[in-house]
């Protein structure tokens, strides 16, 4: 019975992602950010729950990257979509496309290809989950960023936007060339060659993952001093640091 627990889990983040992906659709992007942080803690949990009871299996890690595919891949892309979406007309949303008026803004806007841009993220993620699929270095590292890791950043944004009530970030969120350039360097970041290391804990000794622990305690000072406006921070604090230990081991070992 227990081999199933945490392919359990993992289902229970597929469908937190298809539950934030309606959300998404309906530019009601709050919601899916909360729906999204569920499905990325089930996701942390699963693997966790498959290590503990020693239950690891081919079918775990096929359905945790179909799972991730979702909540990590396809509900960023519609975030981005709804973001450039909101750049051009300052509030469009793809919500009113059910309202099937052809003379409606909204549904000529779905027509440009600026907010289709955004799927360049869920295309860069799908990429990125076969790969990691079939590489049998990244077990105790990830060779470019974690799916989950830069579904919370594009997730950060629309937070901000609505949370922070700041003209001067609402008009950098809201910019088009920012979006487009942020939309590429995600899709660089997930497909990178950058070594980063991964919140994957074997046991919980300080000595084996006192980079964890720090990294989980500073990002926890940050979001309790600067709230959603951490997350961009503690993305690049953990590639900053990734890149660091990395050069720092390969120095040692030359």
């Amino acid at each position: 019975m227990k081999k199933y627990i945490p392919n359990l889990i993992t289902l229970l983040n597929v469908f937190c992602g298809c539950i934030a992906a309606v959300f998404a659709v309906l530019n009601e992007l709050e919601m899916a950010a909360i729906f999204v942080f569920l499905g990325i803690f089930f996701d942390f949990f699963d693997g966790l729950a498959a290590r503990l009871l020693k239950v690891q299996s081919e079918l775990g890690v096929q359905l945790d990257s179909l799972a991730d595919m979702i909540t990590s891949g396809l509900v960023p892309g519609i975030v981005m979509f709804q973001l450039l979406g909101m750049s051009m007309t300052g509030g469009w949303n793809a919500g009113t496309l059910l309202e099937a008026d052809p003379s409606n803004h909204s549904f000529k806007a779905i027509l440009h290809p600026l907010p289709l841009l955004g799927f360049i993220i869920t295309l860069a993620s799908a990429y990125r989950l076969a790969k990691f699929n079939i590489d049998e270095n990244q077990v105790s590292s990830f060779i470019g960023l974690p799916t989950p890791a830069n579904t919370l950043l594009i997730l950060s944004l629309p937070l901000i936007l609505y949370n922070h009530n700041n003209e001067v970030l609402s008009s950098i969120i809201l910019n088009q060339w920012f979006l487009i350039g942020l939309t590429i360097l995600s899709a660089y970041l997930l497909n990178s060659k950058i070594e980063l290391f991964a919140l994957k804990f074997k046991n919980w000794s300080f000595k084996d993952n006192g980079l964890r622990y720090i990294f989980i305690a500073i990002s926890l000072v940050l979001l309790v001093t600067l709230e959603f406006l951490a997350v961009p921070f503690i993305i690049a604090f953990y590639i900053i640091t990734s890149v660091v230990t990395t050069l720092r081991d390969k120095t040692k070992k030359a």
